[in-house]
């Protein structure tokens, strides 16, 4: 059997990824993240404690488990190194359990720059960029420019930075845009690479096939969601990485056939940040009481997330692209004050009824079409056992599973890793 698991979220991100890696740690040997950077946010918490990882794996917490950062990773030195410090303080060892692909791309602080100069330009047309940089580093991978961790160990570093960050500079003069913060964005940044060059750096893809040889466990972890993908996502809202199953592919060095269970992170509910398409968007009293019983806020940004009803077609949409195995429903809690909770079912298009996501997402020609389910209306937080779940809560699992074909393994009910309620032998202790 392949002994390579990949756990993505399937709808907008924010689906509580960072809790289930570190509920699965346990299963696994090592974690590795394989796209995306410090735009994620991967909430954790535990012993009454919450933990936020941006770049740094999520099971970085437990001291059997080896974490690396993948070659499809950009990151950016200041905040990784933010990231160690933080966890020092928890665990001053938890250093020697990272590895970092020489593969991945570095953040300059230009790119930086370039982000919010390039968000400010759009106007009203922004799309709700985290400004890290990540969007012109991928550009720079892309367009062969790109600036690797491998490279700091080089004599020709400080040549490729400079030839790089003139190239930066001359497209900034093509903003109004004020840089006079870069001499100071540019000391902490050489700084931190400087430290950085101490990390245990590796090639990756070498080192995890010799692991796969070896028989050891390997959980890909994605970042964002499915409906953030480049390809596949609210195009020209999404992130500039490849979000789906096949990231775990181009950003880890594994091949297809290598891989064994696909399991799909999703909330009760949906949420977005920024801007773009959200069909099932709710501007009422619904969608504010989802907002703050949910503690909707960006994890990495801070910002107010979007909040609506489950979309089951986009849901089915994101499973079928991404070859799913198994789902993992989490928030179940914060619907708990609904007596009734509608679901998205379907679609009006242009007047026909559809039951997939179209190609085009404006509001104007697209309206859900819902289904009323009865609400459970009562506290799950406290519960510790599936087969105690009220009926109404295993009525929604099963209509969930019914629609996009796949069963739900497991549903979280709290913050916590303890509250987390397993359904079936999929998952296991």
């Amino acid at each position: 059997m392949s002994n390579i698991d990949v756990l993505l979220g399937l709808q907008w991100g924010d689906e509580g990824k960072g809790k289930i890696v570190d509920v699965l740690t346990r299963e696994y040997d090592i974690i590795a993240r394989f796209q995306g950077g410090p735009n994620a946010g991967h909430t954790l918490e535990f012993e009454g404690i919450k933990h936020v990882l941006h770049t740094i794996p999520s099971g970085i917490f437990h001291a059997k488990a080896t974490n690396l950062v993948g070659n499809g990773v950009v990151i950016d030195p200041v905040i990784f190194l933010k990231e160690i410090d933080a966890l020092k303080k928890i665990d001053p060892v938890a250093q020697d359990r990272l590895m970092i692909s020489r593969k991945a791309h570095l953040i300059l602080p230009t790119h930086r720059l370039l982000d919010a100069a390039s968000e400010q330009a759009k106007g009203k047309s922004k799309i709700g960029s985290t400004l890290k940089g990540i969007g012109p580093t991928y550009m720079d991978k892309t367009g062969r420019n790109g600036i690797r961790v491998g490279d700091i160990e080089q004599p020709y570093f400080l040549e490729k930075y400079k030839n790089l960050v003139e190239k930066h500079l001359q497209l900034l003069d093509n903003y109004a845009f004020d840089i006079s913060p870069l001499k100071v964005m540019e000391a902490e940044w050489m700084d931190a690479i400087e430290k950085f060059r101490g990390l245990s750096l590796t090639d990756s893809e070498y080192f995890l096939i010799n692991q796969m040889n070896k028989g050891k466990r390997i959980l890909a972890e994605g970042a964002q969601g499915s409906l953030l993908d480049i390809d596949f996502g609210s195009y020209p809202y999404v992130t500039s990485s490849t979000t789906t199953a096949a990231g775990a592919c181009t950003g880890l060095g594994v091949a297809p056939n290598k891989i064994n269970r696909v399991i799909g992170i999703f909330k009760a509910y949906c949420t977005r940040v920024g801007s773009g398409p959200f069909p099932t968007e709710l501007f009422d009293q619904d969608g504010e009481q989802l907002r703050v019983d949910g503690n909707e806020f960006g994890s990495t940004t801070g910002r107010s997330r979007r909040c609506g009803w489950l979309d089951l077609p986009a849901l089915k949409y994101a499973v079928d692209v991404n070859g799913v195995t198994e789902l993992m429903m989490m928030k179940a809690d914060v619907m708990s004050s609904f007596d009734t909770i509608k679901v998205c079912t379907g679609y009006k298009y242009h007047g026909n009824d559809i039951d997939h996501l179209p190609y085009a997402t404006d509001p104007d020609f697209l309206e859900p079409q819902y289904q009323s389910l009865k609400g459970w209306s009562c506290d799950l937080t406290k519960l510790n056992d599936w087969k105690k779940a009220p009926p109404e809560l295993m009525d929604y699992v099963r209509f969930i599973e019914d629609y996009v074909g796949v069963s739900i393994s497991l549903v979280s009910v709290g913050p916590d890793r303890e509250q987390t309620l397993k359904i079936s032998t999929i998952v296991e202790a």
